[in-house]
Parts: C-alpha cells; structure tokens; sequence
C-alpha cells in the first residue's frame, strides 16, 4: 500500500512538471535552438545518452535542435598516438597543414558519428555535417595578435589553419529543418579556395551558426554552472552590458572570456538570448528551456 502510494506521489509530480512546463513549450514551439556540445560531458558515455535523449525530446515537442560540437580532447589523444607534435599559442592551438587533416578526421568523423548515433539510438533523425558542407561556414584565417608586456608592441600570431567564419550559409540546416532532421555540424570550414580546410573554435562555429539562423538561444554546454561573481555564485541573468563591466573589473576572467564573447557575437546578430550552463548536469537544457527555474546564465541584449 505505502508503495503504490509514493508511486501515485511520483506520477503526480511528474503530472504536475508537465503541467508547469506547457508556457515554455508553447514559447519555443518552432523555434530553432544552437546547442554547442563538448567538455566533459562529451566524453561520459552516460552523459551523451542523457544529452542525445534531451535533443531527441526537444524535437519532440516541436522545438528545432541544431547541434554544434567541440572535440579538443579528442583532437589530441589521437595527435598523441599519430605521434603529431601540437603547439598552443595563447590558449589557440597552432594547426599546421598536417594537423589539419586529423582535426578534420576526429571532428567530422569519429566525434561527429558518435554523436549522430546517440541522437538515433533515442529514436530521433540526425545527421552528421561540418562546415564544409554546402559551404556551410566559410572561413578566413584567423588573425590574432598579442601584445609584448615590456615594449608595448602587437605581434601578430601565426595560428596556421586556425579559421574566422566570415560567411555562414544556413540554407541547409532549414532543409533538414523541415524535413525532422537533426543537423550536427562539425567545426569544419571551408575556405574561399577549393583545397582549404579550417580547425574553428567550437563556440565560435556554435555562435557562427546562431547568428546565421536568428536562433531563439544559443546554449553553450561547457564544465561550469555559469558565469560567477567574485564569491563564487552563479549569475543568473546579465545584459550586454554587465557582460562588458565583469569582462573590464576582472569578475569574468580566463577561459569564460571566449565563452561570454560567443554569447555577445550571437546576440548582435540577431539570438535572442544564449545561456552558459553546465553540461554534466542531469538534463541541464530542459530545465532552461522548460522550467521557471532555468540552469546557468541567461544573457540578452
């Protein structure tokens, strides 16, 4: 009897959330959400199952799932067993023409199918892209520039064929769109020359795409709840603005720099929002697309 009254608890409440959650179904029904996917959670076989089901669910309820993937871990255990000498400039990783053949290999292969496969193994329809595709992400090579702390004088930095998307064509993630499939994009691009192929930043091919589509959201998954204050909580909410003063007093530092950058490109390109949450945790996009509550930090114009 106790038991199949907790049980009868426990449909209840599931009843209840479903309930809850119908304002936020009906506010992204047809809406098309960039979703960047990579840290640790890529890697945890239970995690990608959990994150393939999500996607499989948004789908479900009418939402448009685009996919954009990372794979840095990925790239350099097999730069590792290849025996490929790998060089960071700044946190960049310097990508020779030999490099990028194994950037495009583990990229567009290997981390691009295992995630197609999750998402089919959940009942949905994926398909693998990466930027080359249909010219998907055209690039131009990075230029980035460091200043030399004792003379004051900006070097320019030599990142290979690291790239700078200058043209995104999403003609034909709306064909899958409209068609039930699930696009999942490879940070891949091409270049305006037919034999030139470029490693992308994950986030920056993610807020690429985002801008392109005039998504709803641009959710970056990465191995933090959020973006701190300098106690160590998690902000919840941050214009454009608050973004640049925390950049400026020091209160976002470090890696969550690119992350927020990412989140302001999209957003001048017409996102409406993007939310820097934390992958590992258990059904993470639901809860910020579908609950009151929300996970992570929400940031908007």
């Amino acid at each position: 009897m106790e038991t199949s009254k907790a049980m009868k608890r426990d449909w209840i409440a599931t009843a209840r959330t479903l309930s809850e959650a119908l304002p936020y179904l009906q506010r992204y029904d047809g809406m098309t959400i960039v979703v960047k996917f990579g840290g640790h959670a890529m890697g945890d076989a239970a995690a990608m199952e959990r994150f393939a089901r999500d996607i499989v669910l948004m789908k479900q309820c009418g939402v448009h799932p685009v996919v954009v993937h990372g794979g840095g871990p990925q790239i350099n255990e097999m730069l590792e067993r290849l025996q490929i000498k790998s060089e960071f400039t700044d946190g960049l990783r310097v990508t020779t023409a030999e490099t990028v053949e194994v950037v495009e290999m583990v990229l567009a292969g290997v981390i691009n199918k295992r995630i197609v496969s999750a998402i089919n193994a959940q009942g949905g329809m994926a398909v693998g892209l990466s930027g080359k595709d249909a010219n998907l992400i055209i690039c131009e090579k990075a230029k980035k520039t460091k200043k030399d702390p004792d003379s004051n004088i900006e070097r320019v930095l030599d990142l290979g064929w690291v790239g700078e998307p200058v043209e995104v064509n999403p003609r034909v993630l709306d064909v899958f769109i409209k068609s039930d499939f699930i696009p999942v994009v490879a940070p891949v691009g091409a270049g305006r020359k037919a034999d030139e192929t470029f490693n992308i930043n994950g986030d920056t091919a993610a807020g690429a795409v985002a801008g392109a589509m005039k998504a709803a959201r641009l959710m970056l998954l990465t191995d933090v709840q959020g973006v701190k204050n300098k106690e160590g909580e998690v902000l919840t909410r941050l214009t454009k603005a608050d973004v640049q003063r925390l950049i400026a007093d020091g209160t976002i530092s470090g890696g969550m720099i690119p992350k927020v950058e990412t989140a302001l490109y999209g957003i001048d390109r017409g996102v409406e929002a993007a939310v820097i949450l934390d992958g590992r945790t258990p059904h993470g996009l639901l809860l910020e697309l579908f609950t009151q509550h929300g996970a992570g930090t929400l940031i908007s114009a």
